[in-house]
C-alpha cells in the first residue's frame, strides 16, 4: 500500500511543479496548495499507514502496552495544514491586489521594474 501511495505522491508532486511553472498567477497558487498537500501525504507515508490503536498509555503502565500509532506525524500534518491554508489566503490576497493594481495575471507582464525598449542583459559569454 505504501508503494501506492509513493506513486500518488510523485504524481501529485509532478502536478504541482507543472502548474507552479505556468505564467498565470492562479495557476501558481494552485501549484503551491497541491504542493502543501503532497507534503502532508509524504509525510503521513513516512510515518507508516497501518491501522493501529490510538497512542493512548494505559495509567498502570509506563509505556504502551501494544502496537499503537505514531501521534508525531499526524501532529506534524495537522500544524502544516493549518500554516499552507493560511499562506494559500494570504498569497491569494496578494494576487488579486496585483491583479488590480497592474490588470494581468500573466508574469511576464509583470515586469514593472524593467523599461520597455532597453536592451535585454546578455545571457551567456
Amino acid at each position: 500500500m505504501e508503494a501506492g501511495f509513493a506513486v500518488l505522491i510523485a504524481f501529485i508532486f509532478a502536478a504541482s511543479i507543472y502548474l507552479m511553472l505556468a505564467r498565470q498567477l492562479i495557476r501558481i497558487l494552485l501549484g503551491i496548495s497541491i504542493l502543501s498537500n503532497a507534503v502532508n501525504l509524504l509525510i503521513f507515508t513516512a510515518g507508516r499507514l497501518e491501522r493501529e490503536v490510538p497512542p493512548v498509555i494505559p495509567n498502570s503502565s509506563l509505556v504502551s502496552v501494544g502496537v499503537t500509532a505514531n501521534p508525531l506525524p499526524q501532529a506534524l500534518i495537522l500544524t502544516a495544514i493549518v500554516i499552507s491554508f493560511s499562506v494559500f489566503a494570504f498569497l491569494l490576497v496578494l494576487a488579486f491586489r496585483t491583479y488590480q493594481d497592474l490588470g494581468t495575471d500573466d508574469a511576464n507582464e509583470m515586469r514593472v521594474a524593467e523599461p520597455k525598449g532597453d536592451f535585454k542583459p546578455p545571457i551567456g559569454y
